[in-house]
């Protein structure tokens, strides 16, 4: 099971590797993470919500950036048209102002802000973020239990962020599985709760609140 987890881990690092090599030229981040072109069939939205969420991504990054220039690092991350916010700004009110940018994007539906107000977090940080991003993913393929691409991981300083349209038993068992891994210091669930009966008729259902879940003392 350890060999089969470090050779998943494995290959989506080596995703998130090639994506960020193509993307190193844009300094805010777009959508947390790496997609693999197979995920589109077996994604929870539809395939054209899918596309109104990269397109909700890429006018809020070119909005803030030129809003912000370099002085912020915000990701920018869309699902179902729900966005969330994360990163760091100078201020309160460089915070107020990019989630005022980003509810007159077009296609909005709702934004979560949970912008730092610190100082940009050093390459350093960003490297172990991501590096637990790919941490989470590889759990959540490995658990038997469920649908890996049924959620997007965001990860912050730590701070893990879950999305996606799941059932209690799926957001209770992924936040389970997301503090088990190392490097984790809390997660934040940002999901569309939907139920068993819901998931087989895929009907549509409104965001669920935020919810913040401390990891477990180390």
């Amino acid at each position: 099971m350890k060999m089969q987890s470090m050779r998943t881990l494995g290959a989506l690092l080596a995703a998130a590797s090639l994506v960020g090599s193509l993307a190193a030229c844009v300094p805010l981040v777009v959508g947390g993470g790496a997609v693999v072109g197979t995920m589109m069939a077996v994604d929870r939205r539809t395939a054209g919500t899918q596309v109104e969420d990269e397109g909700i991504e890429l006018r809020a990054v070119n909005r803030i950036r030129e809003a912000m220039g370099e002085r912020a690092h915000v990701n920018v991350t869309s699902y179902n048209r729900q966005v969330l916010l994360t990163g760091e700004v100078p201020t309160a009110a460089d915070s107020q102002k990019v989630e005022q940018i980003v509810l007159a994007v077009d296609n909005v539906r709702s934004v979560v802000n949970d912008l730092g107000v610190m100082a940009n977090t050093s390459l350093s940080q960003r490297s172990k973020d991501t590096f637990i991003t790919g941490k989470v993913r590889a759990s959540l393929v490995d658990a038997k239990d469920l649908t890996a691409n049924a959620f997007k991981v965001v990860t912050e300083r730590g701070v893990v962020y879950l999305m996606g349209r799941v059932t209690q038993r799926e957001a209770k068992r992924s936040a389970e599985i997301a503090r088990g891994v190392d490097g984790v210091h809390k997660v934040v669930r940002v999901f569309e709760v939907i139920s068993e009966e819901e998931l087989a008729r895929g009907v549509a259902a409104q965001p669920a609140p935020v919810s913040h879940d401390p990891a477990a003392a180390r």
